[in-house]
Order: structure tokens, then C-alpha cells, then sequence
């Protein structure tokens, strides 16, 4: 398995993780001035069905790899997809995201649409390796053609 497929399935489990984990409450409040993610108000579906999501992130003092992983849910908000995951970096400043999948056609359309984005760290503080969010945001956007 390459680095990238590692990389990709860490980030891909991490959304999966979101989906049964505590919301932003799990968050340590005194990271909540310094360590942010945001989710730009319109994502894109191609004609492909790719669908693709962005913002901005912001983190500091982290000791193992870090992600940006997204889901987006339309219509039904107790079904969320995965889409794609980032490798971040955690140097104070603020930096952009991008992730981007393929769905099957159809699956999902130009609209409203729900996403949540989620900047979590892979720690083995506990000698474990388990997830240690840093910051989580969702927002409703539109999603356009394109």
C-alpha cells in the first residue's frame, strides 16, 4: 500500500469516525482561538459526479499526522459520504483545504447541500493510534455545476 493510500484511507476512516464521534463540544475549548477549520459556502459537482469541497484551516502543536476530512450530506441528513482527505499542517498559520471524490452519478446534485469538515490528528499519546480532533465545522452550502 503506497503512502498516498494510507494517507487517503486514514482520512476517509477519520469521516467515518466524524459520523459517530461527539460534534464540536469534543473539541478542548482552548484550542477553539487558535485552531479552526472552515468550509467555503459552495462546493462543485462535475459532470463526472466528482464532487469537490474547500476551506480554510488553522492548528498548532501537533505531534502526528494531521487531516482534513469532509462529508457532505443532501436531502436526508442522517446519510453523510465521505469526501476525500487532506494532510495538514500544523504551524499556527492559516492554510487552505481541498478534498474531491467521485461518486456515482446522480449521487449526488447541483443544490443545497450539508457538509461537515473536521481537522483531526492520528496521536499514539496513549500508545494507541486514535483519533484527537483539533477543530470541527459544519455549514450549509450550495452545490454547483462544474
Amino acid at each position: 500500500m503506497s503512502l498516498r493510500q494510507v494517507i487517503t484511507a486514514a482520512a476517509t476512516g477519520a469521516a467515518l469516525l466524524v459520523t459517530v464521534a461527539p460534534t464540536a463540544a469534543a473539541v478542548s475549548p482552548s484550542h477553539e482561538a487558535h485552531e479552526q477549520v472552515s468550509v467555503d459556502p459552495t462546493g462543485h459537482v462535475a459532470a463526472d459526479g466528482t464532487i469537490t469541497l474547500s476551506g480554510t484551516y488553522r492548528c498548532l502543536n501537533a505531534t502526528g499526522p494531521v487531516f482534513v476530512s469532509s462529508s457532505v450530506s443532501q436531502g436526508d441528513s442522517r446519510v453523510r459520504q465521505g469526501v476525500g482527505g487532506t494532510s495538514a499542517v500544523c504551524d499556527g498559520a492559516e492554510h487552505r483545504w481541498t478534498n474531491s471524490e467521485k461518486r456515482e452519478l446522480g449521487t449526488l446534485t447541483a443544490g443545497n447541500a450539508h457538509v461537515e469538515a473536521t481537522l483531526m490528528e492520528l496521536s499514539t499519546e496513549s500508545g494507541l493510534l486514535l483519533p484527537k480532533f483539533h477543530a470541527i465545522r459544519e455549514r450549509d452550502i450550495t452545490l454547483i455545476k462544474g
